[in-house]
């Protein structure tokens, strides 16, 4: 399942919020978390690298207006992702 990464981690941040947010967001969460590591580039995830005060980052679609941002890097045993910071698009983009 997890063929492009080696890992997947989830920062404190992330996590509380994703604790906090709606069930529903959780389960969309989950969901596009599933076709994230069996097709990162899907289109629905609309999967793209961030400028301004997230320059280094990725986005996904979690819904029409969630989004969840993450990072990757290489370290000894392959790609690792970080989820770092999930919320609203006027949340994260203020």
């Amino acid at each position: 399942m997890r063929k492009n990464f080696k890992r997947i981690d989830y920062s404190r941040k992330f996590l509380k919020q994703l604790k906090k947010s709606p069930l529903t967001i959780k389960i969309a969460f989950r969901k596009r978390l599933e076709l994230f590591l069996k097709e990162p580039f899907h289109s629905q995830l609309n999967n793209h690298a961030l400028t301004g005060k997230y320059s280094g980052y990725r986005s996904i679609n979690v819904t029409g207006d969630w989004r969840a941002i993450f990072s990757v890097y290489q370290d000894k045993t392959g790609r690792v992702v970080i989820f770092e910071v999930l919320g609203t698009h006027s949340q994260l983009y203020k």
